[in-house]
């Protein structure tokens, strides 16, 4: 049973990103799309209204809750871009000291802006990420 209520969308994603009126937070929104598709190798896809996700997973927890979540993505929110790092952040410390103005949350990358931080950086990090949530999830 998916219990998840961000469930995948027919919705095109271009067409949240045209919507976003503030016109840097449009360009890194279109940029990020652009660096997740080459990184992950994926079509965006939209997950609910607001989710810009690449690949999808099976996740069960031992409470016996399951369901199909995104693999990575990000969404471009109103005051912050969320990046979503599914495996949390333990594991990447070095990385997010590199990386520069940042918050996080459980499974959130909260940035401002991409000129706040070493792009360098977040492309290792989501390349990283990625391929850790193939080994932990394989398809």
């Amino acid at each position: 049973m998916n219990d998840n209520k961000i469930q995948p969308t027919p919705l095109n994603p271009d067409t949240l990103i045209a919507a976003i009126e503030h016109p840097i937070k449009r360009q890194d929104s279109e940029q990020l799309l652009q660096l997740f598709e080459q990184i992950t190798k994926q079509k965006p896809q939209l997950w609910g209204t607001s989710i810009i996700g690449f690949g999808q997973y099976h996740y069960c927890y031992d409470s016996g809750r399951e369901g199909e979540s995104l693999r990575t993505g990000f969404s471009p929110h109103k005051q912050n871009i969320a990046i979503y790092i599914m495996l949390g952040f333990s594991h990447y410390q070095t990385m997010l000291a590199q990386l520069g103005k940042h918050k996080v949350g459980k499974s959130c990358l909260y940035i401002n802006k991409l000129a706040d931080i070493n792009l360098d950086i977040l492309k290792q990090l989501i390349e990283k990420t990625y391929a850790d949530m193939a080994t932990k999830y394989p398809v």
